[in-house]
């Protein structure tokens, strides 16, 4: 007890107040500051003085456990590694750099505790705003974290069978961004005019994509180019592909040249697409277009299901 007590004197005898004590156990926290049966809200305010960039300038990098269902934000403060958890605000691992423990050695080791690197928070159901704060004059980035993992699922499952009253009574919207390329998988996918219906009602349930950028922000938009080319051009499906073409964040982050790539990537997905989900009348469509005998062996075999049915 005497020690705290000569602790805090001395502390306030250097100038600094109770309120400043108060501050650096505010900073470096990962919070639950709202939450619903939707939606989770995390908040954090992260120092940023003397954090090292960890990979291509990049000072803060997000991990995910698809076993603990984990969304943690990594930073670099000097000779270590800190991974700070959000769907488990007490956790935070700790893992030593030097010149023989470097980026490599730190994926590792998170690899061994089941946290693997993922381009945008989005990819886990989550979204996510960085932005420059000082907070009681400490500089800080205040990240702002939305769990939108069970509403996703409760959208899915009412597109998968289209049926839209299972969300109706749920007023809180999801973002557009998570969730688009599933709808537009079942939209196209859809036979009847009622399950389109079905379809436009859930729709005017999501927020656009300008509307999740203002509100929450996404972390595709404050990756750099080429980590978004490299997600893109490697792991997006053929409609998460097609709708970011389709922004306009698209040409004005990528290059002349990459953008063209991706356009010839998502004709090649789209006809993957076409050629494993397409519609009879779609293949015979195309078919009649490219007379790609591909087409015409998959037109057979489709024959042959109806027949069989």
């Amino acid at each position: 007890m005497q020690k705290i007590f000569i602790f805090l004197l001395l502390f306030l005898l250097s100038g600094c107040s109770v309120n400043d004590l108060m501050v650096w156990g505010e900073i470096n926290k990962v919070q639950v500051v709202k939450q619903n049966a939707y939606v989770k809200h995390y908040r954090a305010y992260f120092k940023r003085d003397h954090l090292q960039p960890i990979r291509n300038g990049k000072r803060y990098l997000y991990f995910y456990n698809k076993r603990t269902e984990d969304l943690a934000i990594l930073l670099h403060p000097g000779n270590r590694y800190l991974l700070y958890s959000f769907s488990h605000p007490h956790l935070v691992i700790k893992i030593p750099s030097d010149r023989k423990h470097g980026y490599y050695h730190m994926l590792k080791v998170l690899k061994r505790k089941g946290y693997y690197r993922i381009v945008s928070p989005h990819t886990a159901g989550y979204t996510a705003h960085v932005s420059l704060r000082r907070y009681k004059k400490v500089r800080t980035y205040l990240v702002e974290v939305k769990d939108y993992r069970h509403l996703q699922n409760l959208y899915r499952e009412a597109i998968r069978t289209y049926d839209a009253k299972k969300i109706e009574k749920i007023k809180t919207k999801l973002p557009n961004i998570l969730i688009g390329s599933y709808y537009e998988k079942y939209k196209a996918q859809a036979a009847t005019q009622e399950q389109l219906k079905q379809l436009d009602i859930i729709s005017a349930k999501l927020h656009s994509d300008e509307e999740t950028q203002a509100r929450s922000g996404t972390e595709a938009k404050n990756d750099t180019g080429e980590q978004l080319y490299s997600y893109y051009l490697k792991d997006a499906s053929y409609y998460e592909l097609s709708n970011y073409l389709a922004t306009s964040e698209a040409k004005s982050t990528l290059s002349y040249s990459q953008y063209n790539t991706l356009k010839s990537r998502n004709s090649q997905l789209r006809e993957k697409d076409l050629l494993e989900n397409g519609s009879l009348e779609e293949l015979i469509t195309a078919y009649k277009k490219n007379q790609d005998p591909r087409y015409k062996s998959k037109i057979m075999q489709r024959i042959k299901e109806i027949q069989k049915n």
